[in-house]
């Protein structure tokens, strides 16, 4: 990753130059009480989550479904780093309005990153899933793009966990399934400079969420019988 600083713009909230603060606010609330109505769903410490202040947020990443949720629950405004492949026809229109970056995957894209990093000096939120598209071979760059926006924006990371998105094989249709969210304790990257202190953040963060992750399957195992092993890959 470079580490180039940036130049200085307007400060737009924490949100992207472009975005329709208004629609983004009504997507979010669209959000929440869609994934209420056909999910049981459950939300843990979501007190977690600050209020204020920049926050890298990592998550796993087993369903389409795992972006939208989350932003909807996040509370906060919020931009999630998207590939690109996403921008196409009506979510081409609607995902830069409502704050979305797109990234190209398998080459390193400054520009979008370059912007994050601005909005978290702004204060904001940027959302990332390490484990990318299920297959793509991203997780490591997206590992180490999450550490570095955290240290080049000066935020803090929130691991959060979510299991139940994912459809079980040969399962064709579910009714309103068991969905579980777990936010993980907000917390600093380990300090210092160059590749070195850039691997030992990412070190963290994968280990950070993996145990955030395995935390969440023994809840679900306790409370539904076999309801984790249907999630994992």
């Amino acid at each position: 990753m470079t580490s180039e600083r940036p130049p200085e713009e307007p400060s737009h909230g924490g949100l992207p130059p472009g975005t329709w603060r208004w629609l983004q606010d009504f997507t979010c609330w669209i959000g929440t009480w869609c994934f209420y109505v056909g999910y049981r769903l459950h939300v843990r410490h979501r007190e977690r989550i600050p209020a204020t202040g920049p926050i890298v947020v990592v998550a796993n990443h087993s369903a389409m479904v795992d972006g939208p949720l989350l932003y909807g629950l996040l509370g906060r405004h919020s931009s999630f780093l998207i590939k690109q492949e996403m921008f196409r026809g009506p979510l081409g229109w609607i995902l830069p309005r409502i704050g979305q970056l797109a990234v190209r995957r398998g080459e390193v894209d400054r520009a979008p990153l370059l912007t994050a990093v601005r909005l978290l000096r702004d204060g904001g939120v940027v959302v990332v899933f390490p484990e990318g598209t299920r297959g793509s071979g991203d997780v490591a760059n997206a590992q180490r793009g999450a550490a570095w926006l955290a240290r080049a924006g000066g935020a803090r990371m929130l691991p959060v966990a979510i299991r139940g998105t994912r459809r079980p094989a040969g399962n064709n249709r579910r009714f309103r399934p068991s969905v579980d969210v777990l936010v993980g304790e907000p917390f600093a990257v380990p300090p210092g400079r160059g590749r070195a202190a850039l691997t030992a953040a990412t070190t963290e963060i994968r280990n950070r969420l993996a145990a955030l992750v395995t935390e969440l399957d023994a809840i679900r195992c306790l409370g539904r019988p076999g309801a984790a092993r249907t999630e994992r890959a």
